[in-house]
């Protein structure tokens, strides 16, 4: 029995760094508790979970759907209550607006940066109702380790001149820009968000310190998927174009606003489907993979930004958002 325990172990830590070798990583990779998951997306919807804790103060309740936050993730949280008209929270020097699900009340995206320090914070909760009436909740979050790897990448001479910390700086503050606006639509379905790629092969995680040809110190802002050129690639969800053009980094990439504060962008294509301001619908078609930008070959990258912060893209996808 331990010698089958010891063959499964061995390759199963065998997929993992072949997933690895796949993006001119030379680093060993982890163990397989921050390694590369299986991929996860299935069409069945997440259920709803039960709250971590509850608060309630004249006649209102928030719920918080969470223990803690690890940096680069999210946390959902509701607050209700009779002839409830709105609410948001402030957080972390934030103000998270909550959008309304019909006969439930309202709900807020909280979202922590993955260079955030690990510890307790403030958060303030405001419900407002039809007669005016206006209640304040506070309570503390607590953030945590997001147990990010380090990876050594080595780029090919022909893109050795995208290994530019000016270069990133400027490309980070486009994205800024392009994420900052807070549409007040709801624009995705019940079902969440799904993988770009169904069945896909997660590479390279997100969150990853890494250090470029010894020159350049970076994190990596999302998910790597496997992939050859030319695969169709999807909206993860319903919304609109908010960007589709090319970056010198991420190459050939489409945005997609899905409504308050959550943004998804796809990556490194060599076609885009699609235009600024377009309406999208959830699984359409947007690009295939390409080469493009700062790749080391066909290179599919994902990544998502909620609130302005870059978050983990598999951590989303699998969480009940209504």
């Amino acid at each position: 029995m331990k010698r089958l325990v010891f063959i499964a172990l061995t390759v199963f830590l065998s997929i993992v760094s072949l997933a690895y070798a796949d993006e001119g990583i030379n680093e060993t990779p982890p163990p397989p508790t921050v390694g590369t998951p299986a991929p996860i997306y299935t069409a069945t919807p997440v259920p709803r979970p039960t709250p971590m804790s509850i608060l309630e103060q004249d006649g209102t309740t928030v719920e918080l759907y969470f223990q803690s936050i690890a940096q680069g993730q999210v946390g959902l949280i509701h607050v209700n209550g009779e002839n409830i008209a709105g609410g948001r929270a402030r957080f972390i020097n934030n103000i998270v607006d909550f959008y309304p699900v019909p006969g439930d009340g309202y709900y807020g995206i909280l979202s922590v940066n993955m260079e955030q320090t690990p510890r307790k914070y403030d958060i303030s909760v405001f419900a407002w109702y039809d007669d005016g009436t206006r209640v304040t909740i506070n309570t503390q979050v607590e953030v945590v380790l997001g147990g990010f790897i380090r990876q050594d990448i080595t780029m090919a001479p022909d893109r050795l001149y995208l290994v530019d910390a000016e270069i990133e700086r400027d490309e980070l503050a486009r994205l800024e820009s392009v994420f900052s606006p807070v549409t007040p639509e709801h624009m995705w379905d019940a079902n969440g968000f799904q993988l770009p790629i169904l069945g896909s092969e997660l590479t390279s995680p997100f969150g990853a310190f890494r250090n470029f040809n010894g020159a350049l110190q970076t994190r990596h802002t999302g998910w790597d998927i496997r992939t050859i050129l030319g695969m169709p690639i999807m909206a993860s969800a319903g919304g609109k174009v908010a960007f589709a053009g090319l970056l010198d980094i991420r190459g050939n990439i489409v945005i997609i606003d899905h409504g308050y504060g959550v943004f998804t962008a796809y990556c490194h294509l060599s076609q885009i489907h699609v235009t600024r301001g377009q309406t999208i619908v959830k699984g359409q078609i947007i690009g295939v993979t390409g080469d493009t930008g700062r790749s080391s070959g066909p290179h599919f990258h994902w990544e998502m930004a909620v609130n302005g912060n870059f978050v983990d893209t598999i951590q989303f996808t699998q969480s009940w958002i209504p």
